[in-house]
Formats: C-alpha cells, sequence, structure tokens
C-alpha cells in the first residue's frame, strides 16, 4: 500500500501586530494562527480598549484644570496650541467643555475647530480618544460634526499633539453662545439645544488668585471645588491637620465637606453661604493655600485628633473617574 504524501499547508504572509486588522470576535485571527479572533491577538485590541488611564491629563499645560472642565465646569473654552502649529486652513483649534447635540468635535465654516470634552468616551483612555476627535477634525470638511468612534489602540495621545510648552487658560462662559457665531443661520435643533444648555448650567467663576479652583451658586448654598495637583495621601494628611487645628474653612460659615477623586486628582469641596460671591472667596483661598503649603511640608505623625479628621473627610470621599 502505498504511503500517503504527507498534506502541505499553503503558507501565509507574516503579518506584524500593527498590520493585524480588527475583525469579529468569533472569526479567524487575521494573523494565521487558527485561532478565534478573540483569543488571539483580540485580546490584546480589547485589553487596550477597556484598561483605565489613571491620569489621562497628565503631562498636558494645565492637567488641574482640564479635570475642572472636564467634570466641574458647565461652560468654558480654552484656545489649543498644537505641536506642530495649526494647518494652513485650521485658524483655530479650541477646546469646549460641551458642544451643541453633543458633538465629539465640529469644524466650522471658517475651518476653525472646536473638541468637545464633556462626551462619553469608547476606551479607558480620555486622552487617546480626544486625540483621535482631534486628527479628524482637522481634515473634516468645513461646516461638519466630528461623530465618535473608538480610537485605534496604538493612535496619539493629547499630549503627542499639543505644544508642551503652551499655556492652558480656561474661559468661563455664563451661557453656550460661544456655539453659535451667527444666531440667524442656526439651525433649529442647534437653536434648541442651546436653549437646554443654558437653562441647565450652573452660574461658575474661576478664582483668580489660585490655580484651578471654581466657585459656583446652587440653589441652596454656594461651594467652591477646588482640583489639586498634590498625591492624594499626603493632601489628605495635609488637610486633615487644617481640618482638627479649626484651619481648613476659608472664613465665617464655610466648612471643608470632603473631596472628589477625578482623573487620578483630588478635589476638596468647601459649603459657602448663599451670599458669598466668587470675589469673596479670592483673599480666603489665598491665604488657605499658604497654610496648605506648610502643612503639606510637614511629615511628623497625624495626632489622635487630626487621625479622626482625616477618617471623616476620607468616609465623604466620591470618586467620578
Amino acid at each position: 500500500m502505498a504511503k500517503k504524501r504527507p498534506q502541505t499547508r499553503a503558507t501565509r504572509p507574516q503579518l506584524t501586530d500593527g498590520e493585524i486588522p480588527v475583525v469579529g470576535a468569533r472569526e479567524p485571527c487575521p494573523c494565521g494562527s487558527g485561532r478565534r479572533y478573540k483569543a488571539c491577538h483580540g485580546r490584546a485590541a480589547a485589553h487596550a480598549v477597556t484598561e483605565l488611564v489613571h491620569r489621562p491629563f497628565e503631562g498636558l499645560p494645565g492637567e488641574c484644570d482640564w479635570v475642572a472642565l472636564r467634570e466641574l465646569v458647565p461652560a468654558a473654552t480654552v484656545e489649543l496650541p498644537l505641536k506642530d502649529g495649526l494647518p494652513e486652513d485650521v485658524p483655530s483649534v479650541t477646546l469646549a467643555t460641551v458642544l451643541p447635540m453633543a458633538w465629539p468635535a465640529l469644524r466650522r465654516d471658517d475651518g476653525s475647530v472646536l473638541l468637545g470634552l464633556q462626551n462619553d468616551t469608547a476606551s479607558g483612555d480620555i486622552s487617546r480618544d480626544l486625540a483621535d476627535t482631534l486628527q479628524r477634525a482637522l481634515t473634516a470638511p468645513p461646516g461638519t460634526p466630528v461623530q465618535a468612534r473608538r480610537a485605534p489602540a496604538d493612535g496619539p495621545r493629547l499630549q503627542d499633539l499639543l505644544d508642551a510648552e503652551g499655556t492652558f487658560e480656561p474661559v468661563v462662559h455664563s451661557g453656550f453662545e460661544f456655539w453659535i457665531p451667527d444666531t440667524e443661520n442656526a439651525t433649529p435643533e442647534v437653536t434648541a439645544s442651546l436653549e437646554r444648555a443654558n437653562a441647565a448650567a450652573i452660574p461658575t467663576v474661576k478664582l483668580a488668585g489660585v490655580d484651578a479652583a471654581y466657585w459656583c451658586e446652587t440653589p441652596e448654598k454656594n461651594h467652591l471645588r477646588w482640583v489639586m495637583p498634590h498625591p492624594e495621601e499626603q493632601l489628605l494628611d495635609a488637610l486633615a491637620r487644617l481640618h482638627a487645628a479649626g484651619r481648613s474653612s476659608l472664613g465665617e460659615g464655610t466648612r471643608l465637606v470632603g473631596s472628589f477623586r477625578a482623573h487620578g486628582l483630588t478635589v476638596p469641596v468647601w459649603d459657602l453661604p448663599t451670599g458669598v460671591g466668587a470675589d469673596d472667596v479670592e483673599k480666603p483661598a489665598a491665604e488657605f493655600a499658604e497654610r496648605l503649603a506648610a502643612a503639606l511640608s510637614s511629615d511628623a505623625p497625624l495626632t489622635a485628633e487630626e487621625r479622626r479628621a482625616r477618617g471623616g473627610l476620607t468616609n465623604r470621599q466620591v470618586t467620578l473617574s
């Protein structure tokens, strides 16, 4: 009986990880391994999409203000300088807290770009998602919004596109009129979106004397929310020292009530009486910053009273992201 001829398989060209396209999870992996995509290269792609970047704005100028505009401020804009300069047909790039119709970005009729910050993102890296949206907006036809999509896992991040030496100077607005340079030509949908956004906006003011501190007015009381860059444990120790010593307030009737965690940073929050406006807390906030700097420099163990104060602060801590 003749021997069976050994079976041979046609060889497939080897692909690098960067050349392997995304396919359905149950389809054969395009790399030729014979396994399903989800059990092969799809595993790394899924991990890249879902992995949470703890501090997505780290390394950008104004990291604390990025966090504030993402989580706390209703209406604000910032001019963004690009690392390689603006394309000839793009007169400006502006970051906005929110855009009409919740668009991720908009290329205006004059070629300028608006990039929305408070949109939902498809991955765990807000910086990469925003960078992908920005790149697409720079080449979008004038007069069109940019739709959401899943950013490539190996795509650039904001830190790769923005000028690291540039400034980040938010301008806080009382409403969203910056959306529409020409109100007479706005569509009914955009006009209705503007009216809804203005009705929901909480009056907010950025303090001038300290970094990333925002006063806001609510029906029952006012608040100061201050995004701080210090390591969380060190900051909580310092706040506890001041709180135990009765030096954590911003004046009569004000009270440090707790903090948020947001995008890797800590945001202490003070309750303020209704009559206390942004101007009224400028000087107390500057004086508090000096007290905080001194408390941050201490490495002495917390006293029993300071530990109790710290426990109270951490029990009232809320994670936003």
